[in-house]
Formats: structure tokens, C-alpha cells, sequence
């Protein structure tokens, strides 16, 4: 599914996981202390160390200087005013909010829960620091002590020696922005889904290794010579104690957020361990992954592998007559572990996410639905999903933990017991209307609130295309993968700087 994140505001999300490197000080038992504000001469300070990084940066990189990067001090009042505007107006943020709907039907996020006045909280809790690639500008904070503001310059000053190597502003929006109308469209849809995610990671991935490096510099260590910091940093993204917004996040935003920073940062290091600085950062600039399946599996990127990809049909003459085109997308790796942890736990996650082989799914709304309030009701979408496994027991093993979890979703839910199922199917009623579970072999069919008889002919449609043979459950990287409801949420959040969980070391 597509992450939330955009690439506008993903600038200020990195900022604000680095901000552990902006120490806490204060004692949590005490009141806080009054805002202070960095002295003229500080800020001058701090504006000519921007060139002594990123002359470090490039060293570390391998990317070179092309021009200067402009820098500018920023208050938080302007940041938050800049993350308002940009939640208003960014094109992901009209998806997001399509997005949500579908997020809390999977069940991904409670029913009430209300995500954009959520994540606004969310980040502007953790802004630490931001470059902005529309202005080719680093923003500095001016609420920050500036030695402490070094650290994250070596990582946003990364994303500006990436946006000198390939323009940022082409090179990471590829996914499609409207709503697919036909097959053909449904088709690109699922061919770009997860690419944005794939390469917020990267850039996210490239930044933290550089900060690191930066960061151990003075022992006179690096990422290289001390491989177990990567495991190390990426426990503790996890727990962030300072950040109580974070702290209660709902599991999906908190590994949304998380992704593109802990799991970008495992494939830079493979890529660092295997080739060297010119191809992890180059050259995976060059070849970007296509898929969150690559970045969770380096040695698949390394390798050119194929990528698993199921086939959509041409499901509108089913649907067109009851219902509007809502969403569409690729239910990939990180969808599912995210899903499997938040349905069974860690050890389903464990179990369920390295035997993943392919997943996509499809929103439809009823077209009776007339109002505004009937429209943002989850009662209102219907949803498929099919999701292909490695092994036939991991297939009969999600379909479990998928139906046990249909009672926490909705009310009213029962078993049938006396349709007219085949064996390889369970029926349930719900407050929602039907749902439908059906497993064949290594693939899982699930339909929730169509009603039986169109469940049915979708479920007929989507098994027919699945090809018999290797050409059916994948293809070369060459199309790129479209991205489910949480890997448009990592890409959409990714986009709004650099965020404290990533920094805690």
C-alpha cells in the first residue's frame, strides 16, 4: 500500500528523527524550561560549518559538490506553519485521506482514530532540522543549541548532494496520483505503487549512514567498521521515551514512520558491505529499488531478481454498475509485516512476512452513497485482496489470523454455517455486510462487504488471471510495484525531514 509521506514533507520528518541527536537535557521531572533562541553569532557559526559538512558529506558519499547549498535559520512557528500549508496542499495528502478509509478497513488503524490532525501533532513534535528540495535550501532551527544541530546538517546536507546528483523534485514522485478509472489505469497503478516508498528509503537509508559516520568520526570509527551500530540504532528507533505523541502512536504510523529510516539504513549497509560508497550511494541513486520487497531483501536488489507480482483483471464490468473506483494498489512486504504484528504479534510477523510472494488489493465505494458522512464511513467501501505465499501452510496460517481478527474490526461478526460455501471458503456476516475468505493452495482470496454473489465473481476473475507458471507471481524490476495503504503513509511522512525516533544512539 502507498505509505503516507510525500516527498515535500518527508523533509521535515527526517528532521525530526534525528532529534535524539538533539539531547534532552531537562529532567522529566521537572517543569520545562522556557524556549531559548540561538545568538546572531551562534546562527553565523552554524551557517559556515553548512560547508565544512557537507565537504564531509561528499568525502563520505562519494557524490560530489556541484554548487553550494543555500541555507536559511527557521522558528518553529514557521515550520509548523510550513507543515500546515504543505498538509493542505500536497498531492499525497488528498490520497492520504482516501487512504485512511482503507487503512481502517484492512483494520490497519482504529475506526475513530482521525490520522491528518494525528500526524500534524506527530510531526511537529519531532521537527529537528530540514532541506527543502523546491528551494535547494537547508533550514536550521533557531530553538536549537547549534553543536546539536551538526549531527542532523550531516544528514540533510546528504539529501542535498542527492539532489545535486539527480533532481530530487523528478526522481522521487513516480507513483500514479489519481484514482484508477479502467484497467489499463488499474494496471499502472499496480506497476508504480511501492516505487516512491522504495526510494524514500533510499534517500533516507543514504542520510543515516552518513550521520553516522559523521557521528563516529571522532573515535575513529564508521558505519564499515562498526557493523553492529546498525542493529544497535535500529532497536532503539523503536522506544523513544521523549516523544509521548510518538510513544501512542497506533503501531502502523509509528513503522510507517520508521521504515524508511531503519530499513533504508539495513539495505545502505548491505549495499556499503558489498560495493563500496560509489554503489550504495550512486549507484542505487542510478538503480533505484523498485519495491519495499528489495529494500527488506538487499541481496534481491543486488541481484536483480524477480520481483513477485500478482495480476490484476479487469474487474469494472463486475463493479462499475454499484460501485466508484476508490483505490487500488500492491499489499507488499512491509504492508504485511505491519499487518501480521498488529493482527498476531511479533511471531506471526516473523512467521508471515519473510514467506510473503505477492499481494495486491482493491477499494470500491457504493455509488449510493450521497453525503459527505456516508461517504467517509468505512461502511461505504467494499475491499478485495488477494496475497499469494511462499508455502501453502503460510497461506492457511494468514487466512487464520485474517478471520480471527474480522471481530475487532466489526461488530455483529458470524460464522455461516449453512450457505452454500465451497470447502476452501468461509463466509462471515458483519456489520459491514459479508465477508469472504478463501484460500486455494499458496493463494488467499478476502472480500469484505460485496455482497456474496459479486464476491464470488471476483474471486472467479482474480484466481483466473493468476497464470499458471513463473510469469505469474512475478516479473522483472523493470515495472515498478504500486505501494499499499502503509507504504504510501512511510512515503508520505518520509517526506517531511528527518524525526527523532531515527537518531536515538
Amino acid at each position: 500500500m502507498k505509505q503516507i509521506r510525500t516527498a515535500a514533507l518527508g523533509a521535515l520528518l527526517s528532521a525530526a528523527l534525528l532529534a535524539p541527536a538533539i539531547a534532552q537535557d531537562q529532567p522529566k521531572d521537572q517543569p520545562a524550561k522556557p524556549e531559548t533562541h540561538i545568538t546572531p553569532a551562534q546562527a553565523k557559526e552554524l551557517f559556515r560549518s553548512v560547508d565544512s559538512i557537507l565537504a564531509f558529506d561528499s568525502e563520505d558519499t562519494k557524490l560530489p559538490i556541484r554548487h553550494t547549498v543555500k541555507r536559511k535559520l527557521t522558528t518553529r512557528s514557521a515550520v509548523e506553519k510550513y507543515l500546515d500549508s504543505k498538509m493542505k496542499d500536497d498531492k499525497d495528502t488528498r490520497r492520504m485521506e482516501r487512504s485512511e478509509i482503507v487503512l481502517k478497513k484492512f483494520g490497519l488503524i482504529d475506526r475513530d482514530f482521525q490520522l491528518e490532525p494525528f500526524l500534524v501533532s506527530l510531526l511537529k513534535e519531532q521537527i529537528a532540522g530540514y532541506y527543502d528540495s523546491k528551494t535547494k535550501t537547508v533550514y536550521l532551527l533557531d530553538w536549537i543549541d547549534p553543536e546539536q544541530q551538526k549531527p542532523v546538517l550531516a544528514h540533510e546536507l546528504t539529501h542535498a548532494l542527492q539532489d545535486q546528483h539527480t533532481n530530487l523534485e523528478k526522481w522521487e514522485s513516480k507513483s500514479e496520483e489519481d484514482i484508477a478509472h479502467n484497467a489499463a489505469e488499474d494496471t499502472a497503478h499496480i506497476r508504480t505503487d511501492e516505487d516512491d516508498t522504495a526510494r524514500e528509503a533510499v534517500l533516507e537509508g543514504q542520510a543515516m549512514a552518513v550521520f553516522l559516520d559523521y557521528d563516529l568520526k571522532p573515535s575513529g570509527r564508521s558505519l564499515l567498521t562498526t557493523p553492529g551500530i546498525v542493529s544497535g540504532l535500529t532497536d532503539k528507533m523503536s522506544n523513544d521515551p521523549d516523544s509521548p505523541i510518538m510513544s501512542r502512536a497506533p503501531l502502523l504510523l509509528q513503522e510507517s514512520l520508521l521504515f524508511p529510516y531503519r530499513d533504508g539504513l539495513r539495505f545502505e549497509a548491505a549495499l556499503l558491505r558489498s560495493q563500496g560508497p560509489t554503489g550504495a550511494f550512486a549507484g542505487a541513486l542510478d538503480r533505484p529499488p523498485d519495491s519495499t520487497y528489495e529494500i527488506m531483501n538487499p541481496g534481491v536488489y543486488e541481484s536483480q531478481a524477480k520481483v513477485p507480482m500478482l495480476q490484476m483483471p479487469d474487474i469494472h464490468p463486475i463493479l462499475d454498475g454499484e460501485y466508484n473506483p476508490y483505490d487500488i494498489g500492491v499489499m507488499g512486504e512491509l504492508d504485511v509485516r505491519i499487518l501480521s504484528q498488529l493482527f498476531g504479534g511479533d511471531g506471526a510477523a516473523a512467521l508471515l512476512t519473510p514467506a510473503w510472494d505477492g499481494g495486491i488489493y482493491y477499494a470500491a465505494q457504493r455509488k449510493s452513497a450521497k453525503t459527505q458522512a456516508e461517504r467517509d464511513s468505512t461502511a461505504s467501501v467494499s475491499l478485495l485482496y488477494l496475497s499469494q505465499w511462499k508455502s501453502e501452510e503460510a497461506a492457511t496460517a494468514f487466512a487464520k489470523m485474517y478471520a480471527d481478527e474480522l471481530s475487532k474490526k466489526y461488530s455483529r461478526v458470524r460464522l455461516e454455517t449453512d450457505t452454500d460455501s465451497s470447502p476452501e471458503e468461509e463466509v462471515y456476516q458483519t456489520s459491514e455486510g459479508p465477508a469472504l475468505i478463501a484460500v486455494h493452495g499458496r493463494l488467499v482470496f478476502t472480500s469484505e462487504s460485496f455482497d456474496l454473489a459479486t464476491a464470488r465473481k471476483l474471486e472467479l476473475v482474480m484466481m483466473g488471471a493468476q497464470r499458471s507458471g513463473e510469469d505469474a507471481v512475478a516479473r522483472m524490476k523493470t515495472p515498478t510495484l504500486p505501494s499499499g495503504p502503509s507504504e504510501r503513509l512511510a512515503h508520505f511522512m518520509a517526506g517531511c525531514g528527518v524525526v527523532k525516533a531515527a537518531l536515538r544512539h
